[in-house]
């Protein structure tokens, strides 16, 4: 089995260990990383590479970044930016070849506050994506494209939904581009091994210490192309991690594929 996993770390440096103890939990074969906060010099490769990974990343001081780890071997970068506007100096996209899988790491703009540029950002984005995406899968190779959407695909993706219908990442708008990709032919890995099930990826912080239950969405979300769906043998979110101290307020989702990866 491959283990992928998808994982908004809110600040690598600041809560690596978290991360380093989930990944000797978890052993994860792959893990995408976003939200960064670091320039690429203060990476922590030393760090990562002492717990097993190889890694690529494409930082950016204080804010966005997003990062690749591949366990017992280095990832073979293919592409770091999404393509379609020379002027976005964002670091929210990465991508890499590994162990015969493509691997699309994303960190798709929040959008807040709702209406205004920030939300037209990322609504021009998220068509980028949509575009970009289309041609991985005219490409034909067994891809992944996961992270963190920011988009809260449906009602059964919040543990509260009407207490999302001010915020971007519940607009119709966002819920829209989604649906889109998922019609121009990716998969939801983890909605299509439990299509009914109420899955949670990310919570609030609490004033009062932890995290706040009823804020529960699933927006983390790892899209994987047709030729993947018949190897799909499991799906989660490791939730745990919201508990542990100093945690991220998200939890890594992750799904496993059979060793045939989708190759014919």
């Amino acid at each position: 089995m491959t283990r992928i996993a998808t994982f908004n770390v809110n600040g690598v440096n600041g809560r690596l260990p978290v991360l380093l103890r989930w990944l000797d939990e978890a052993k994860c074969d792959i893990v995408c990383l976003q939200e960064l906060k670091t320039s690429d010099e203060k990476f922590p490769l030393d760090a990562i590479s002492n717990a097993g990974y190889g890694a690529i990343w494409h930082g950016q001081k204080s804010y966005n970044g997003v990062a690749i780890l591949a366990r017992g071997t280095d990832p073979v970068e293919r592409r770091r930016g999404l393509p379609g506007d020379r002027d976005d100096t964002h670091s929210r996209y990465i991508e890499a070849d590994v162990n015969g899988l493509v691997i699309g790491c994303l960190y798709l703009p929040n959008g807040n506050p709702a209406p205004g540029p920030k939300f037209d950002y990322k609504l021009g984005w998220f068509e980028r994506l949509i575009s970009y995406g289309q041609s991985l899968l005219k490409a034909g190779g067994p891809t992944v494209l996961c992270g963190d959407y920011n988009v809260v695909p449906t009602a059964l993706d919040a543990v509260v939904p009407r207490r999302w219908t001010g915020d971007a990442v519940y607009f119709p708008e966002s819920r829209d581009a989604y649906s889109r990709m998922l019609a121009g032919g990716w998969i939801d890995a983890v909605r299509h091994t439990h299509p009914e099930n109420a899955i949670y990826t990310y919570w609030n912080f609490s004033y009062r210490g932890g995290y706040d239950r009823s804020s529960g969405l699933r927006m983390d979300h790892l899209l994987v192309s047709p030729s993947l769906s018949s190897h799909l043998r499991s799906a989660g979110v490791d939730v745990e991690t919201r508990g542990w101290e100093k945690p991220s307020d998200h939890a890594p989702a992750w799904i496993e594929i059979d060793e045939q990866n989708g190759r014919s």
